[in-house]
């Protein structure tokens, strides 16, 4: 506790590291304030009547929890990162079957910037098609009979209005979240949907605060929950942080008088190499489905499909789950490529003890890899798909989303990965200024 502490004290030690902390944070705020300025022609008040018992809806709920209630509050950020999100898996799915994108990705800085730029072209075309879609859902959404969008407001006009505001909205969030990435710390596109997340951790205590309150569930149940989600944490945490070390020999070599090599490393294969982008790919697309549906408000076989969308449904679970399997072995084969380790290895005079270099050491981490991603795939499996489950039998909405599943792996991933970058700062400046303290510090070591 008191190490934690001095590392907290030293950060604002740190002039480099305090200054990107400050503008990661104001670019968050920026986002939070976004998140509650309504549309142009929409009713904020009868919105908040028509939307407040929809929580447990697929598009008006789940998508709203990654927004951080931008959605629900039909705020010139209802769409958030997620069109940006749907536009790069789509590019990296091109880029494993089509010529022209695989090419892009062997080219190095000038095809990486290529494809940032097809993403956003990519993002802008998404983000049109649901910004049209949420505007025709909202003109069809009443409370009490009263309209949202203001009768004054002519349907056309309303849906162009609405079509540009969330377009140039998820614009400036995907910039925004650049700008973090580049100048401040942590991943800006995770972190815009952490703290997205985390602006919905209030409510969903004072959810089930109510429940408690008025004798709908029992205190012992409540602490059966709050155990289970304990258990359910520590799980994620240890499945985030598991590894699977292979040792690497490296022969001796004699240059001249020096000697080099002749040890032994471990290269750490992680469990779950992919992290929680297997959770936003596999969310982003099951979005895409209800997104279409929301084009047919009035058609009675479109909204019998949409109840095999929702997010307690069986049909969603299982969707979900295996675009999940799916997309983790995807993002792990892109993250980490066995056979350019073995030539990175090889040419650096190394060797797996009792595997020969090349090919046969390739295809060795690649069958390590492909066994403990598999137990990793389907943990992240069952744990996204858990609040559907917890919601049915009873656990509000809000609860079962901010603990159980997609929300809980997102928060500790990127929570633990964006301390792993302020602990990087720290070691580094950390050892420059014990340097540049007085020669009795630098003594010491």
């Amino acid at each position: 506790m008191v190490r934690l502490s001095e590392s907290f004290r030293n950060i604002f030690k740190i002039q480099e590291l305090k200054q990107r902390i400050i503008y990661t944070a104001l670019l968050l705020i920026v986002v939070r304030i976004g998140s509650h300025v309504t549309l142009p022609g929409v009713d904020g008040k009868v919105l908040v009547e028509a939307t407040k018992n929809r929580a447990g809806d697929t598009l008006f709920g789940l998508y709203d929890l990654f927004v951080g209630g931008a959605f629900s509050n039909a705020a010139v950020f209802a769409l958030g990162i997620m069109p940006y999100i749907s536009a790069s898996i789509i590019i990296q799915l091109l880029g494993a079957v089509i010529p022209y994108f695989q090419k892009l990705t062997k080219e190095g800085e000038e095809g990486r910037k290529k494809i940032t730029q097809l993403t956003r072209y990519g993002t802008v075309f998404i983000s049109i098609l649901q910004a049209w879609g949420m505007s025709v859902q909202l003109m069809s959404m009443n409370a009490g009979g009263v309209p949202i969008v203001h009768a004054a407001v002519s349907p056309f006009m309303f849906q162009f209005s609405t079509m540009i505001v969330l377009t140039a909205g998820t614009v400036f969030v995907m910039w925004l979240g650049e700008q973090i990435t580049e100048r401040g710390i942590g991943n800006g596109i995770s972190l815009i949907i952490f703290i997205g997340i985390i602006a919905r951790f209030p409510s969903a205590l004072l959810d089930e605060y109510q429940l408690l309150r008025s004798g709908v569930r029992g205190p012992i149940i409540e602490l059966i929950i709050l155990a289970l989600m304990v258990l359910i944490v520590a799980g994620v945490i240890m499945i985030t942080q598991a590894t699977r070390r292979i040792p690497v020999q490296y022969a001796k070599r004699v240059v001249g008088r020096k000697v080099y090599g002749g040890v032994t490393q471990y290269i750490p294969m992680r469990v779950n190499t992919a992290g929680v982008m297997p959770i936003i790919f596999a969310q982003s697309l099951m979005f895409i489905p209800n997104t279409i549906l929301t084009f047919f408000p009035d058609s009675e076989f479109m909204q019998s499909i949409a109840g095999y969308f929702q997010y307690t449904s069986i049909t969603y679970s299982a969707v979900y789950a295996l675009m999940i399997i799916f997309f983790t072995y995807f993002y792990t084969a892109v993250a980490f490529n066995p056979k350019d380790v073995a030539e990175n290895m090889q040419k650096q005079g190394g060797f797996i003890p009792g595997i020969r270099p090349g090919k046969h050491t390739s295809d060795f981490i690649d069958n390590i890899l492909t066994k403990i991603t598999l137990p990793g795939s389907f943990f992240l499996a069952i744990v996204a798909i858990l609040p559907g489950f917890m919601m049915n039998m009873g656990v509000t909405s809000s609860f079962a989303s901010f603990f159980g599943g997609t929300s809980l792996l997102i928060i500790v991933g990127v929570g633990l990965d964006t301390l792993q970058q302020i602990e990087s700062h720290l070691l580094m400046r950390h050892y420059d200024g014990f340097m540049k303290s007085g020669k009795l510090k630098g003594r010491r070591f």
